[in-house]
């Protein structure tokens, strides 16, 4: 995948699509004042290409008697521009035939049509983002929460580029005191100390890792998947939640046969909550493909919410839920995916959470779906298990590609602790590679900048 040429001239809607109060047409590149003195009439007699920069004109867009509208355009002069080059951005009203027809009149001076990500690629290459803030403006595009605006922003002033310029400063102090006695043995270079900086790198990798499975989530959104018996209260309490009535409610176990899906934010986190069929041995064979629906949906889920009834004792059944999607949580320190619900806690309780026997670290959060008690708890709760200790960190690494290059450099940090100074010194510049290939600065090949900017929006 090639990237496309950056020395011409492009143009394209800026705003997004459908009917608004105001539309942007963005012009970039060495001929944009040329497009803009073709396409734009001032109101008093200023040429955009005569206008200095940071001056906002008024006029129309036309061509050869034709008016298409009234317009502002706003003027930029290479290098302060968003691309670095000479830019123009006009501001007519929000209607689609009247954006096209400036596209079209923009194209006809001599501009191309620009492809998706090509202004932020162009800003990438001129210098003005890093890789890592090029991709915090696609972040800043998709947020759909508020942690996930919060996070994307943070990565636009390039926090993340700084913590990897941090963690890179060490591993090219640990390099260079490899180096130095590697190219260098007969001049009595003292042994290298790299112990002390590649500690603190692997430290640093470390805390950034720890923020992956958060930042993922906010970033692609949460599956949380509601199981329980039947009649255990889960339409109930999915309603609750949500605020309003999304799933009907029966007193006839069994009516729920397939699942149903609803949206909810949870500590900034995106959630799709699905409702499933309620798990026991089936009566017919209708219930028993939703009974194995539920286990699938079970089984992709990000966190599971297993709803047990707690006004009525404790069986073989509700035990048998329990210890099939309540596992332990992975490792030292590791979130569960399960999270418990005794439910109907408005009437009298039949059991305890201590008598249910849960693993450590599987919490447990009695609630009323009727009077509102324990949701909030609940919600907590759930957000917890989501985010966890990243919830206080100032930054969530959740880009893929970020989390896959932090963890080639940490096996690469880690090997090097381990090797003798020749393989060392191969494994830091590994760790090197890795680490540039998140900013940008260096040795990043050119499919991968045509693969990022591919999934930018035309126009940004």
């Amino acid at each position: 995948m090639a990237l496309p040429p950056t020395s011409d001239t492009i143009a394209a809607i800026a705003t997004a699509p459908g009917v608004g109060a105001v539309g942007v047409v963005r012009v970039s590149g060495p001929e944009a004042y040329a497009v803009a003195d073709a396409v734009f009439r001032p109101a008093r007699g200023t040429r955009p290409s005569e206008a200095p920069a940071g001056r906002v004109l008024f006029g129309r867009v036309a061509k050869d008697g034709e008016v298409v509208d009234e317009a502002l355009l706003l003027t930029f002069r290479a290098p302060a521009s968003y691309t670095g080059q000479d830019v123009v951005e006009i501001q007519t009203h929000g209607g689609p035939a009247v954006l096209r027809r400036v596209l079209e009149l923009c194209l006809e001076a001599g501009a191309r049509a620009a492809g998706p990500g090509e202004f932020t690629l162009r800003a990438y290459l001129n210098g003005r983002l890093d890789l890592a803030q090029a991709e915090a403006v696609l972040d800043i595009v998709n947020a759909s929460t508020e942690a996930a605006r919060r996070n994307a922003a943070v990565g636009l002033t390039g926090a993340l580029s700084r913590r990897v310029d941090e963690v890179q400063t060490d591993v090219t102090a640990a390099y260079a005191e490899l180096q130095a006695g590697l190219d260098y043995p007969e001049e009595g270079v003292p042994p290298a100390r790299v112990e002390e900086p590649l500690r603190r790198a692997l430290a640093r990798i470390d805390e950034l890792l720890a923020t992956a499975e958060a930042g993922r989530l906010t970033r692609e959104g949460a599956r949380l998947a509601l199981l329980g018996r039947p009649n255990a209260g889960k339409s109930s309490l999915l309603n609750a939640l949500l605020g309003y009535q999304r799933s009907l409610v029966s007193d006839v176990p069994g009516t729920t046969r397939d699942y149903l899906e609803a949206p909810l934010t949870l500590g900034g986190v995106p959630v799709t909550l699905v409702d499933t069929a309620g798990i026991r041995a089936a009566a017919d064979a209708l219930e028993a493909s939703g009974v194995e629906l539920a286990k699938q949906v079970a089984e992709r889920a990000d966190l599971r919410l297993l709803v047990v009834d707690r006004s009525r004792p404790l069986d073989d059944e509700d035990r048998a839920l329990l210890t099939s999607f309540a596992p332990a949580p992975p490792g030292p320190g590791g979130r569960a995916r399960a999270v418990v619900v005794g439910s109907k806690s408005d009437l009298p309780a039949a059991w305890t959470p201590e008598e249910l026997g849960l693993r450590e670290g599987v919490p447990c959060v009695t609630v009323s779906s009727v009077t509102g008690e324990g949701l909030e708890a609940l919600r907590a709760t759930l957000a917890d298990q989501l985010v966890g200790d990243a919830a206080g960190a100032e930054l969530w690494v959740g880009n893929e590609r970020h989390v896959e290059a932090l963890r080639r450099a940490r096996a690469s940090v880690a090997a090097a602790l381990e090797h003798g100074e020749e393989l060392a010194a191969l494994d830091l510049q590994d760790a090197l590679a890795a680490l540039a290939a998140i900013t940008g600065r260096e040795g990043v090949v050119e499919e991968t900048l045509a693969s990022i900017f591919s999934r930018f929006c035309v126009g940004k």
